[in-house]
């Protein structure tokens, strides 16, 4: 008989309410069980119908006859009822199988009063599988190797979505290192020991983050997502050289993408300017944080003042004041980029040889006083508020700052 296989799997149920055969007063039996398709899926829709032994029910069979039991499956591929004692033959029918054929069959099942028979419909089973003619044998065949591969690949990404799960943590982990040191060593510990003890933690951190990602990315390699952190990574280890090869990667990635990620770009771009500005060159680390920024203007405050303080560690009093300045444009609201421009510019200031007071340089002023409106309490505040009144008063110390941490 001709089944179609494509039609058995994956259709929805439709509902069938179950209608009991005529059944003598006094007790019933139970039947119950799951259907399972060729493909070793659970089988939604359709129904289980008992017939009496010997009735009919094959092509062409009379309008006439009449059923003892009929059970929906249901969406999980169960099916139950009540049905009167006696032997049946049991039948399933897929959602698209004509009331006059069947899916699959069971013969002669004994069902007794006051008991619940479990009979499965398990259509993987060899004699099942060798009754399908040839064309309909060679769909399953070919379903079941695109099950496997999709099995496959659900393996791989979840493994993979475990690794940047971890990876997460580990970027968590690495912002708060300095007060993981700190805990670990005490609050009497010196400041090498737990600078030691900082270091120790991230570039344990990026290290096993490299670790998953260089794994990671050779089996997806279209993931731009495992390159960029990977990238990162390499980053915080000082591998420049090859963080630049990896975000570049993560670009190319991303342009070849049908669903182009602006975060991901944006953390590409944004890591590329890190580089260039650790390296000295300010050109190209301007030009990739200016991209950053446009690609993805949500983060674009966050990119140039990241700028400015990756200037600042670095020493480049020009460069960083540039940068504020650009990320006062995009967000005059953060107190940071004012800071920043402050300290680049104090290096220019000058003591007056009359009065020994020092002169500040043209907008320094201007700018810590506008940090000290927006953080009146801010880490730098005390430190700002120093240079202020030194500034009004005869020069008697020598100036000092404190370079912020990218990203605070």
């Amino acid at each position: 008989m001709k089944r179609n296989l494509s039609l058995w799997l994956g259709l929805l149920a439709f509902a069938l309410v179950p209608v009991l055969a005529q059944t003598p007063k006094g007790a019933t039996g139970k039947i119950h069980g799951h259907v399972t398709n060729p493909a070793g899926a659970p089988q939604s829709g359709g129904v289980v119908v008992l017939y009496s032994v010997g009735t009919p029910i094959g092509p062409g069979m009379s309008a006439k006859v009449t059923d003892k039991g009929s059970f929906a499956v249901d969406a999980n591929g169960d099916y139950s009822g009540d049905v009167a004692p006696g032997n049946y033959d049991v039948v399933y029918r897929s959602p698209s199988t004509p009331t006059d054929k069947i899916t699959d069959k069971f013969e002669n099942i004994k069902i007794f009063a006051g008991q619940d028979l479990l009979r499965d419909f398990d259509m993987t089973r060899k004699e099942y599988i060798d009754s399908l003619p040839a064309d309909e044998k060679k769909q399953l065949e070919d379903l079941r190797k695109k099950n496997a591969e999709a099995m496959k690949n659900n393996a791989v990404v979840s493994s993979i979505n475990a690794d940047i799960k971890t990876a997460n943590q580990d970027l968590k982990d690495i912002d708060a290192a300095r007060a993981t040191a700190v805990q670990a060593l005490g609050a009497t510990a010196s400041k090498a020991d737990i600078d030691a003890k900082e270091s120790e933690i991230r570039t344990a951190k990026y290290t096993e983050i490299e670790t998953l990602m260089l794994k990671d990315s050779a089996v997806k390699p279209d993931a731009s997502v495992l390159w960029a952190q990977l990238g990162q990574a390499q980053m915080g280890l000082k591998k420049y050289d090859d963080a630049e090869v990896t975000y570049k990667k993560t670009l190319e990635v991303e342009a070849a993408s049908k669903k182009p990620n602006a975060q991901t770009q944006g953390v590409a771009e944004s890591g590329l300017g890190e580089i260039y500005a650790r390296t000295g060159k300010v050109p190209e680390a301007n030009a990739a944080y200016d991209a950053a920024a446009k690609i993805n203007p949500a983060g674009a405050a966050t990119y140039l003042r990241n700028e400015a303080v990756i200037f600042s560690q670095v020493g480049n009093a020009t460069a960083q004041v540039a940068a504020a300045d650009e990320a006062i444009k995009i967000d005059p609201a953060q107190p940071l980029p004012y800071y920043l421009k402050g300290q680049g510019l104090i290096g220019q200031a000058t003591i007056d040889p009359a009065t020994g007071k020092m002169i500040l340089p043209p907008g320094c002023a201007e700018a810590y006083q506008k940090y000290l409106d927006l953080a009146p309490t801010g880490i730098f505040a005390a430190a700002v508020k120093g240079i202020l009144a030194e500034a009004t008063q005869t020069h008697n110390s020598s100036l000092g700052t404190t370079k912020p941490k990218k990203g605070k």
